[in-house]
């Protein structure tokens, strides 16, 4: 009888083999169909934010650096406050959930097991980053559109939770042994776990490259200001 149950709740394409998801519901859409909503939509936040940052503001136009900048923000809005978001909301239930993101999440599991069981970890690491990272990647957006002050003092801002959270996200799984996925599959390991979860290392580093290049060049600026005014009453 248990060797029954076991091999009931081995009935899942996730790692390890052995791991137990009793109420776990197979997905209905295929990969092909999750894989085509997933990069639709952001391939239309990309194309609509070019072409939205290609406008005048207030101090001319933006840079092609720049606006790839905010394109990737625009995304990560999505991807944060969005997907993200269903996850911290509904994680408890995705495992035997049908509902289009849930199975988004399910076959992004087989990747990262963690999310189908509610890891304690990917659910308190997600929800940071959906209530936090994903309206301010948005409100960045925003703040260069409009030439706010404070822009990149939120790009700083999010770039940095965002790269703590990867590396936390990538340091807690090699701790673990990397047992969570199918070792070296060419998908759900290199493409699912490491590729798309690496953009959020390497892009963050250039924008926080970039926020630190620009506030120094302002305090510089700023503490010249401050000190002409002594010179010349010398």
């Amino acid at each position: 009888m248990g060797e029954q149950v076991a091999e009931a709740d081995s009935q899942h394409p996730f790692w390890p083999r052995d791991l137990s998801i009793p109420d776990y519901v197979p997905n209905d859409r295929s990969m092909t169909e999750i894989l085509t909503f997933l990069f639709s939509v952001s391939g239309a936040l990309l194309l609509g934010t070019w072409a939205l940052t290609g406008q005048e503001v207030a101090r001319g136009r933006l840079s092609a650096a720049r606006r790839l900048a905010l394109c990737w923000f625009a995304v990560c809005g999505f991807i944060h406050g969005v997907i993200e978001g269903w996850f911290s909301l509904y994680y408890s239930s995705i495992a035997s959930d049908q509902s289009f993101l849930s199975q988004l999440w399910k076959e992004y599991s087989k990747g990262d097991s963690r999310y189908i069981i509610a890891d304690n970890f990917t659910v308190c690491m997600e929800t940071v980053t959906a209530v936090m990272w994903g309206p301010l990647s948005v409100w960045t957006v925003l703040a260069f559109l409009y030439q706010r002050p404070n822009r990149f003092v939120l790009q700083l801002i999010v770039s940095l939770g965002q790269l703590y959270g990867a590396v936390l996200y990538f340091y807690t799984e090699h701790r673990d042994g990397y047992v969570h996925s199918q070792p070296g599959h060419p998908v759900y390991f290199w493409f699912y776990f490491i590729f798309m979860n690496l953009l959020w290392i390497t892009i963050p580093l250039l924008l926080i490259h970039d926020a630190w290049n620009q506030l120094s060049a302002a305090q510089a600026l700023s503490d010249r200001t401050a000190a002409s005014p002594k010179t010349k009453g010398e």
